[in-house]
């Protein structure tokens, strides 16, 4: 996903985002554990959207509080 993309949801939507991306991640942690994972990019690829969802949640947040 886009930082973009995410820059155009609001608070609510963002942490949803996040928690099905934390979900999504999980699935792919125990499919490697189990071997039945193919395409190991998708782990890393999952993690850097994470990483920047909460970025931009945590910028929208700090944005609101001031």
């Amino acid at each position: 996903m886009k930082a973009t993309e995410l820059r155009a949801k609001d608070v609510a939507a963002l942490e949803k985002e996040v928690t099905d991306l934390l979900r999504a991640h999980f699935n792919l942690r125990m499919q490697k554990g189990t071997q039945q994972l193919t395409n190991h990019t998708q782990l890393g690829n999952v993690r850097r959207d994470i990483a920047r969802a909460k970025t931009i949640l945590a910028e929208k947040k700090k944005g609101a509080a001031q």
